[in-house]
């Protein structure tokens, strides 16, 4: 049986974005759709006595969200496979836990502050920084979330975090039947006239040719796996936390490698897989190394 795609909902306007993500990702993909929800509802409502054989209010609205959702994407797509689960749970731990054994995870991405849309929630930033596959938050414009550019962009970093979110993003191209803009992002280093005299091969000429022929060894072997996809090679100078956000703008999905480091606390993530995170234009998906 093949691993599901699973989306976490909690009834906000982000999380349904995501779940009809989420949907038109499985019916794409041909997986079947683990809807969860997740709360902590049983630990504080089973310490209170229960008059009458009432049902705590947070254990029903539970069960309704998550019908809700089995409706809604039951409506979007017929044919899905949909299974909805309540885990009285921490969000976070839930989908972790369920990240072991799931194609992908989906959630939605929140905006608080005076900037709708620019910080990402707490549920999204720790599973995008501990899952044990791919996950995808759902966030930027309604084009680029609807996938009407035609374009996945894949940022090519190191041999350790790069592989598989290259190989991610052209199965996401080939099953959107669009192409792939893989990009590795330079930098020349800096100079200090009194500390560092530039050598002849020191040139931004230098930096930007090995920076092409690392991306066309890179994407060598992983393309030959995708024959039909339509892959655009490109090269940009400066900081790639602004620079691979920036061209999220016209793009369907931004993917980017994770190193895979694991933890309970602390910061999971690069500088660029947080950046993209909380600014990108369009739906991201971190995937961790093998």
């Amino acid at each position: 049986m093949e691993r599901p795609l699973v989306v976490g909902v909690d009834g906000s306007g982000g999380s349904l974005t995501a779940l009809d993500w989420a949907v038109d990702e499985a019916v794409r993909l041909g997986l079947p759709l683990r809807i969860v929800y997740a709360s902590l509802w049983e630990r504080y409502e089973g310490a209170v006595p229960s008059f009458g054989g009432e049902r705590p209010v947070d254990e029903v609205m539970a069960e309704h969200i998550a019908a809700s959702a089995e409706q809604r994407a039951r409506k979007r797509a017929p044919d899905a496979e949909v299974h909805p689960v309540v885990v009285p749970e921490d969000p976070a731990d839930a989908l972790l836990r369920a990240s072991h054994e799931a194609t992908a995870l989906v959630v939605g991405s929140s905006g608080r502050g005076v900037v709708a849309g620019l910080l990402l929630g707490s549920v999204g930033l720790a599973v995008a920084g501990r899952a044990h596959c791919p996950v995808t938050v759902v966030r930027g414009g309604e084009r680029n979330v609807r996938g009407e550019c035609g374009r996945v962009v894949v940022g090519v970093g190191g041999p350790d975090e790069s592989g598989a979110a290259v190989r991610f993003a052209l199965r996401e191209a080939a099953a959107r039947g669009c192409e792939v803009q893989a990009v590795r992002v330079w930098r020349c280093a800096e100079q200090h006239p009194a500390e560092h005299v530039a050598m002849a091969g020191d040139t931004a000429y230098a930096h930007e040719r090995r920076a092409s022929v690392f991306l066309a060894d890179a994407l060598e072997e992983p393309q030959a796996e995708y024959p039909e996809v339509g892959v655009r090679l490109t090269t940009v100078e400066g900081p790639a936390h602004k620079a691979l956000p920036a061209l999220s703008a016209e793009a369907d999905l931004l993917v980017l490698g994770s190193p895979g480091r694991q933890g309970r606390f602390g910061l999971q993530l690069g500088r660029v897989s947080h950046a993209a995170l909380h600014r990108s234009a369009c739906p991201v998906a971190v995937v961790p190394h093998p």
